[in-house]
């Protein structure tokens, strides 16, 4: 019997998807146990800390030579869980609009559903991750604590500078997402030939 493989970056990656339903639980306790301030800055310690993990989990599996197929599957479903989430919840929050988050996690469908087909059809590497992918990233895992904090933090007000990030950030995705479309086309035009 083969058992589902387990090390250090693994356990991380499984840490931050155990995360995410906190991250989106807080908000559900009563005002009479933590109060709106209390329930931001819960959220955004929680939301750090399986960002952070996002980066130590690869950071570890390349310093321990523990890379695994499945920790490369794995990895990517636990951060795009967790910026949905997170999106859903600011939603809710009425902190972004819906068409902000509709291209965050409309791109993240469209791109997996793009990898996994270049990758049946052995071209997956025509549209490995890059520069701009990553800065997207990035500025999504920036954004989002901010506005989940949505309070002032020493000398700025942390929704509002949130705010222009995530549109920035959203700008990118758009971006990122029609440069690697742009990368995948001969592919998509190659295999598209001759089907009704």
């Amino acid at each position: 019997m083969a058992f589902m493989p387990f090390n250090l970056p693994i356990f991380l990656t499984w840490l931050r998807i155990i995360l995410i339903p906190l991250v989106v639980g807080v908000y559900y306790l009563p005002t009479s146990w933590l109060s709106v301030y209390q329930q931001n800055l819960i959220a955004t310690v929680i939301f750090v800390v399986a960002a952070l993990t996002d980066w130590l989990d690869g950071w570890l599996a390349r310093r321990l030579d523990q890379t695994s197929r499945f920790g490369a599957f794995l990895d990517p479903v636990a951060d795009k869980l967790m910026v949905t989430a997170a999106l859903l919840v600011l939603l809710e929050l009425q902190r972004i609009n819906a068409a902000l988050a509709l291209i965050i996690v409309g791109r993240e469908i469209t791109i997996s559903a793009l990898r996994e087909w270049m990758a049946q059809i052995g071209a997956s590497k025509s549209i490995a991750v890059n520069s701009l992918g990553k800065f997207k990233t990035i500025l999504q895992m920036v954004a989002i604590p901010m506005l989940l904090f949505n309070h002032w933090f020493l000398f700025f007000d942390s929704g509002w500078l949130g705010t222009r990030l995530v549109y920035v950030a959203a700008v990118l995705t758009v971006w990122s997402m029609l440069y690697y479309m742009k990368l995948a086309w001969p592919q998509i035009r190659a295999n598209s030939e001759g089907e009704p």
